[in-house]
Formats: C-alpha cells, sequence, structure tokens
C-alpha cells in the first residue's frame, strides 16, 4: 500500500500551518498599551475582579438545562422517525416524557430551580 500520497498531503499541510504563523507573526503588531493588555469582552469593558465566586446552585441548574436539553434531543430524533416507530413509539416517548416531567416536578419541589432561597427544602 503506498502511503506517500498522504506523507506528501502532511508535509503541505505542515508547509501551510508554518507559513501562516510565520506570516503573522513577522506582519503582525506588536504594541503594548494600558487599554491592550485590558480584559475586553463583547464590547464591555471589565468591572471588578474576573475571579468571582459563584454558588453551587448555579452549576446545578446549568446541569439540569444540559440534561432536559439532551432529553429534548432524544425527542425531536423521536419525531424525525415517528411514522417508522408507530404505536409503539409514541407509548415509549410519552413514558419518557411523563418520567421527565416527574423529574421536573421534583426539581421544582425542592426548590432546586429556585434562585432566591438559600437552601434546598427536604422532600416530604
Amino acid at each position: 500500500m503506498d502511503l506517500w500520497p498522504l506523507g506528501v498531503y502532511v508535509a503541505l499541510v505542515a508547509l501551510l500551518v508554518g507559513a501562516m504563523l510565520g506570516l503573522s507573526y513577522v506582519l503582525g503588531q506588536r504594541h503594548h498599551d494600558r487599554s491592550t493588555d485590558s480584559p475586553y469582552e463583547s464590547g464591555i469593558l471589565s468591572e471588578g475582579s474576573a475571579r468571582v465566586r459563584l454558588s453551587a446552585k448555579f452549576y446545578l441548574v446549568a446541569m439540569f438545562f444540559v440534561i432536559f436539553d439532551l432529553e429534548a434531543i432524544f425527542i425531536f430524533a423521536w419525531a424525525v422517525a415517528v411514522r417508522e416507530t408507530g404505536w409503539t413509539g409514541y407509548a415509549e416517548v410519552s413514558i419518557f416524557i411523563l418520567i421527565l416531567l416527574i423529574a421536573l416536578g421534583y426539581l421544582w419541589r425542592v426548590g432546586a430551580l429556585d434562585w432566591a432561597s438559600g437552601r434546598f427544602k427536604r422532600p416530604s
């Protein structure tokens, strides 16, 4: 098996990357102003420290969002194949959505989605 075309391709890619990096180094601007060294995001100058501590609740809600977002992708995949799955697929996705709603109700009930409260309520 001849691998020389792959070697030529890798060499050309490495040469192109090296040329782009070299040109950007030679042609790039090198100046350091006070404004150049400060953090700048979305056209807004930063205020305060970037080391702000976020509560664990923020990360918990972010994880809930990711989990429910992925489950929405599964429901979308079912919707694409709804004709092939038939009534069996409909029953399965109905059970899946019911479990999602029960989980969402539980999270709501224990206060996991409430930003105002300081602590979770214990489930009764």
